[in-house]
């Protein structure tokens, strides 16, 4: 951990609904810059720990955190070209496709640096982060070779993300299959899958009411991704109550998680948040931050609201010191960011996931601010 530090903000309570105070200063998005990503690399793909800047090999690979560096190589290709990523995404599918047990269709997670599976099958938000790559790979016309690749392999493993439990997975092939369906050649299934889990997580908080608006005992990690699918579910299957949801849905994070001096303190992950109770403070997580920062650029794209372009920018400066602590958790010199955020201080190890997501969020940020603002018409004409 980082030596204890003052605090640079201060520590309040979380504000009441709908009083969320102006934003800190948001610094402006970083060029792409790739150094610890090419440092966590190693022969098969990206390494899932880090001790500070250093990869740990003994720790191996995870197929959560290849498909995590399969779309940030996307974002990048879209900044540098594909050809400076082609490579990396090369390593990445080839990776994502032997994660794959052929008789069943589902991913395994786990793998140690020589290249050996360590389980038979892994988790279901391996394998829908993995469906999730997938997706965008399909959906993005920068390379055919490898975007027909990806749309095969998941026309393989599509179809079993059906049988997956749990609102994060669902939450994942979701937004997989909906960036297939904007490829040439999207899979059969791809429709299917998506209306179907669509479905299930949007039944899941119309059971909810007003006093525990969420679909679990317990609010824990990447939360906002739930609310995120279900604006984008909704806007393509043209259903504006189920954007709606989505977006009652992240207006109840964003109040929950902003502090009255403004910065996001998001739900720690030292007790969480259970029904009832106050949110666990710390030690907050890149990955929360960074599905703010998506789920509320999505909530700007489809509904227009201005609102959530702001709060997309306050979620994104949390990775630059507007937070509970004061201090920036990510090191845009390097392109990494630390493992969490603590009562004092940030973890100085630099490891795949919070990495992936300050890059994934950044180049969401980039995007958004520099679309065309007619993206951001509401379609479906919602208040």
């Amino acid at each position: 951990m980082a030596e204890s530090a003052p605090l640079g903000w201060p520590m309040a309570d979380r504000v009441g609904f709908g009083h969320r105070p102006p934003p800190p200063a948001v610094i402006p998005p970083p060029g792409v810059v790739r150094i610890h990503l090419d440092e966590l690399t190693g022969p098969l793909g990206i390494y899932q720990h880090a001790r500070g800047r250093a990869p740990d090999p003994g720790q191996g690979y995870c197929t959560d955190d290849v498909a995590r560096a399969a779309i940030v190589d996307v974002l990048h290709g879209q900044v540098l070209g594909r050809p400076a990523v082609a490579d990396s995404l090369a390593r990445d599918l080839e990776f994502l496709a032997e994660a794959v047990v052929p008789k069943t269709g589902r991913f395994r997670n786990f793998r140690d640096a020589d290249g050996n599976w360590l389980e038979r099958v892994g988790s279901a938000d391996a394998h829908a982060r993995a469906v999730q790559s997938l997706g965008i790979l399909a959906g993005d016309s920068a390379d055919d070779r490898t975007s027909m690749a990806a749309g095969r392999l998941l026309d393989h493993v599509l179809p079993v993300s059906l049988e997956l439990d749990g609102s994060r997975p669902w939450a994942h092939v979701i937004l997989g299959c909906l960036a297939a369906l904007t490829g040439e050649r999207p899979p059969v299934s791809a429709r299917i899958v998506l209306e179907e889990l669509a479905g299930r997580l949007f039944n899941t908080f119309e059971s909810t009411d007003e006093t525990w608006p969420w679909p679990e005992t317990v609010v824990t990690y990447e939360n906002a991704i739930l609310a995120q699918a279900l604006v984008e579910a909704g806007d393509w299957l043209r259903y504006p109550k189920m954007i709606e949801r989505g977006l009652r849905t992240l207006d109840w994070l964003l109040d929950a998680q902003t502090a009255e001096a403004g910065y996001v303190e998001l739900v720690g992950n030292r007790g969480w948040w259970p029904r009832g109770e106050s949110p666990a403070r710390f030690d907050q997580q890149p990955i929360d931050a960074a599905a703010l920062v998506e789920a509320c650029a999505a909530a700007w794209r489809v509904s227009a609201r201005p609102t959530f372009l702001t709060e997309m920018l306050r979620a994104y400066a949390w990775f630059s010191g507007a937070n509970a602590v004061g201090i920036s958790v990510s090191d845009p010199a390097i392109g990494g960011c630390g493992d969490g955020l603590s009562a004092i201080g940030v973890n100085a190890n630099q490891g795949a996931e919070s990495t992936l997501a300050w890059l994934s969020a950044t180049e969401c940020v980039r995007a958004t601010l520099s679309a065309d603002r007619g993206i951001g018409l509401n379609r479906l004409a919602l208040a």
